[in-house]
């Protein structure tokens, strides 16, 4: 892709994400395998690859312009790789920009898109980042509008353990957030989630 149309189709995705729609993002693909009180869901979702660099915490703009960079060029053969939703944080909360995820060690992620995951994502040439696999996995999953202050994702979370554990499900991580908007995206639009990773189910 030409580098002007790159980042011009960058910029009109973000802006049409202000205003709820986010039909341009990829997001990863999942099935909803049980519902539970609340809205909460348990979802099945496949295998995917994303590119990490260690962070600070939130508004770390030195972590999120190392990935930025990954994916505008800075790889082996100089890709540019379109970006995908949602954003997911754990740990330290970091402000909703685009699609990221942010570990409990301190971590943030891209997660790159199917194309380039089936075909070998590129390495990347700049220090400190690296590409990581997350294997399938089943999330536990309680969506929710609004703003996503650190006081509503707790919030939120709360109500994900008090279902969780009336459903008798123990969670195998601590809970994180998982963002699909900027942090200037009008807030009843918004769509935030926060999830927890559940053990893999028995046979």
């Amino acid at each position: 892709m030409d580098k002007f149309l790159y980042y011009l189709v960058t910029v009109l995705e973000s802006a049409l994400s202000v205003v709820g729609i986010r039909a341009t993002y990829e997001e990863p693909r999942y099935a909803v395998v049980e519902r539970l009180d609340r809205g909460v869901e348990i979802r099945a979702y496949d295998g995917r690859v994303a590119v990490e660099t260690d962070a600070r915490g939130q508004q770390d703009g030195e972590a999120f312009g190392r990935l930025f960079r990954y994916i505008t060029g800075a790889n082996a053969g100089g890709a540019r790789i379109a970006m995908t939703a949602p954003v997911e944080t754990r740990g330290r909360l970091i402000a909703m920009t685009v699609p990221v995820e942010q570990g409990a060690g301190g971590t943030m992620r891209f997660y790159l898109p199917r194309t380039v995951a089936e075909t070998g994502a590129p390495e990347p040439t700049e220090p400190g980042v690296r590409l990581a696999r997350i294997p399938p996995e089943r999330l536990a999953v309680l969506r929710f509008s609004g703003s996503a202050t650190a006081e509503a994702r707790e919030a939120q979370a709360r109500i994900l353990a008090e279902v969780l554990d009336k459903a008798g499900r123990k969670p195998a991580e601590p809970p994180f957030f998982m963002g699909y908007d900027p942090p200037f995206s009008i807030p009843f639009l918004r769509r935030n989630e926060v999830a927890v990773r559940l053990p893999p189910a028995k046979a």
